[in-house]
């Protein structure tokens, strides 16, 4: 469905459940979770309940409670489903990196990552409770751009950390500027193809006759965009940010999809995409080694010199078999310093095996997909485009991670969202959630004109 089609009418004076119940019962069973999953980890590795999980799922609890309050009141029309999921993800995120510090006593990194989604957690309800429309948002499409770009320029004159240029260092502080600049760029290309969405879609020249979906719209609408695009990349390219750079231009690719509705597109995405792997992965050297592990990950062991990463987490999905070693364990702390980052999909893998790891993937699978809905649901382009932007984000990083640490492609060194240690990314996916709140809210609150005391109507197409 194009940005430019309308979802189904429905009839007039319809009842729209708000589902504010239904939320809170889910948070309830999402903290009852990651709470029995702190239990499980201190009972399996030392015999004993941990001493401060009732301080854990009391602050856990809470957050969920100020969330939920934030939603009810500010965004009582939102989707049910969203706010659950990722604190579900957000608490098993937190156990299974309570659960690797338990193997580092000298790196703990659990209270840290409390920090960061406490932090995360305010920022969505600041989200929530002030941006009352998110057309607002599209007023400041070319402030967002330069906001993006100049997240992305500063981290070049910082030192490299373990080969990429991506990290800003104050002190004891660190961040990732990349990540908030995702959401900023998601919102710049939302605006300008919503702007541009007639002319990409129906002028320009033919390529060839004989391929009609293959039609380059005029310069002067696709220029600004494709130049903003390749800065972007450009830029990451330098900053040896690879996962980042792909992130970026699988967004630009599906976002120009939805405007145009030209599958054209899709081919010429995938075709760039190619070509700028195998430039990159043949000419740095960084990359390069990452392709190297990737095409013989077991080369270290034949060397001599035992098991790389690639290889000590395919041992650890090995490991957990279909059910797990069950928590606490396993032994994916041999991966070494990424365990708790870019590799701890491979512990989820290990103790909760694939039956654990399938849960978690339909956890991410049902968050985008009602990121998805959310936007078809909604009447205006701009917000459209937005939702569907924000869930492709989510989707993009799952897949390009959760590929990296099985083989399926190349590692590139991102966090997978909620569960990865990473306060940037934590932060920035609460943001993510708190926009796709305030869309599915737009997107399933009744019409004014039809808006009656008891008896409302749906906007077209609303989110049940």
């Amino acid at each position: 469905m194009t940005a430019t089609t309308s979802p189904p009418r429905t009839p007039p004076g319809v009842h729209v459940p708000k589902r504010r119940g239904v939320e809170l019962s889910l948070l309830i069973g999402a903290v009852l979770l990651s709470v029995f999953g702190y239990l499980e980890v201190g009972l399996a590795h030392d015999g004993t309940v941990p001493p401060d999980a009732a301080r854990y799922g009391a602050g856990l609890g809470l957050l969920a409670l100020l969330a939920h309050l934030a939603v009810r009141f500010r965004a009582p029309f939102a989707d049910p489903l969203l706010l659950p999921i990722a604190v579900l993800l957000n608490g098993l995120g937190l156990v299974l990196i309570y659960r690797l510090d338990l193997e580092t006593p000298r790196d703990q990194a659990a209270p840290t990552q409390l920090v960061w989604s406490t932090l995360g957690v305010g920022l969505f309800i600041v989200v929530v409770v002030l941006l009352r429309d998110h057309r607002t948002l599209q007023r400041y499409a070319y402030l967002s751009v330069a906001a993006a770009l100049a997240l992305m320029i500063v981290p070049i004159f910082f030192p490299a950390v373990n080969g990429a240029k991506i990290w800003i260092r104050l002190g004891g502080l660190s961040f990732q500027p990349g990540e908030f600049a995702k959401i900023l760029l998601a919102v710049f290309f939302a605006a300008y193809l919503a702007a541009n969405r007639n002319a990409l879609a129906y002028t320009g020249r033919r390529i060839w006759r004989r391929l009609q979906w293959l039609q380059l719209p005029p310069g002067r609408v696709l220029g600004p965009i494709v130049a903003i695009w390749l800065l972007s990349v450009g830029v990451l390219i330098l900053e040896r940010d690879l996962g980042t750079s792909l992130l970026f231009f699988g967004l630009f690719v599906v976002m120009l999809y939805v405007a145009t509705g030209r599958t054209g597109w899709i081919a010429v995405g995938m075709l760039l995409a190619g070509l700028g792997a195998f430039a990159v992965g043949s000419l740095e050297p960084h990359v390069h080694t990452r392709v190297e592990d990737w095409l013989n990950p077991f080369a270290s062991i034949e060397a001599g010199d035992g098991p790389g990463q690639l290889a000590q987490s395919l041992f650890a999905f090995a490991a957990g078999g279909m059910l797990g070693t069950g928590l606490g364990l396993g032994n994916s702390v041999l991966i070494g310093f990424a365990a708790k980052s870019d590799f701890v999909l491979a512990t989820a893998g290990e103790e909760l095996g694939l039956v654990g790891l399938t849960a978690l993937f339909l956890l991410y699978a049902l968050l985008v997909a009602r990121g998805y809905r959310a936007g078809l649901a909604l009447r205006d382009p701009f917000g459209r485009l937005l939702a569907i932007g924000l869930a492709s984000i989510l989707a993009l990083q799952v897949f390009v991670i959760a590929g990296g640490v099985t083989g399926l492609i190349p590692l590139t060194g991102m966090a997978m969202p909620f569960l990865a240690q990473g306060g940037s990314s934590v932060v920035t996916n609460w943001v993510i959630v708190a926009l796709l709140i305030r869309l599915s809210d737009s997107a399933r609150m009744p019409r004014p004109e039809t808006a009656e005391p008891g008896v409302v109507a749906p906007v077209d197409g609303g989110v049940r």
